[in-house]
């Protein structure tokens, strides 16, 4: 399988709309090629039922859906119970924001990031992450800005990325028809200064090399670099 226009380690076209929705605090519409999904921040006050009332800290958390026209074939809605899938990759998303959040300078409250995929073509959670992050830093900003929080949360910024090895080689930001097909298949989150929140790699059949796990990382990191330099554009 070849890429078409691509180098392996070339990212598909980018491409961050900041506000894109009106009532969310922050909200990105975020492209990775034809990729597309909207995340939204949204703020309540108080913290989450399961937490101590004594607790200092607040909360981040997230939602994950995908639209049923969004892949190329259609899938049901969930409306009562949602998927394995579905879960896992909520679980993801939210784990990877709090890793860049102190959370006792969100006291008493909760902050939820939605991530609605309108259109799939490979790398929807990592794309999610990348635009949940920024979503979340717009609205990060809003609050300090009305003076509801005192200091800014955010100890540094993350991104995502999917890699992989597709016919033999390392690519990065596997298109579906790719990821499909990988005989290692990646998705990993980073700070800005290189530290791993998530480096999930599976082998799809044969077991795979340490040598090209090293690859694939080093490949993810240089991707995310050029993706957080990005969110300030």
């Amino acid at each position: 399988m070849k890429r078409e226009g691509r180098k392996n380690d070339e990212m598909r076209e980018i491409k961050f709309t900041k506000d894109f929705t009106k009532h969310a605090l922050g909200s990105v519409l975020v492209e990775f090629g034809d990729t597309r999904v909207i995340t939204t921040a949204s703020v309540e006050e108080g913290k989450p039922k399961w937490m101590d009332k004594d607790e200092k800290r607040g909360w981040v958390t997230a939602e994950y859906s995908l639209l049923p026209s969004a892949p190329n074939t259609r899938v049901t809605r969930e409306r009562t119970k949602i998927s394995g899938r579905t879960q896992e990759i909520q679980r993801l998303i939210g784990r990877s924001l709090r890793a860049c959040i102190d959370l006792e300078k969100i006291p008493d409250l909760t902050i939820t990031i939605d991530a609605d995929v309108i259109q799939a073509d490979g790398g929807t959670r990592t794309a999610s992450i990348c635009g949940g992050f920024l979503a979340l830093k717009i609205a990060i900003e809003k609050l300090l800005k009305e003076g509801k929080i005192r200091e800014n949360p955010i100890t540094e910024p993350i991104g995502a990325i999917s890699a992989g090895i597709v016919d033999g080689e390392v690519r990065l930001d596997l298109e579906y028809i790719e990821d499909s097909s990988a005989q290692v298949d990646s998705n990993i989150v980073l700070t800005k200064s290189g530290k791993i929140i998530e480096f999930q790699t599976t082998a799809e059949g044969e077991p795979y090399e340490q040598s090209d796990m090293l690859k694939i990382f080093n490949v993810a990191r240089e991707g995310i670099k050029k993706i957080i330099e990005m969110y300030d554009n």
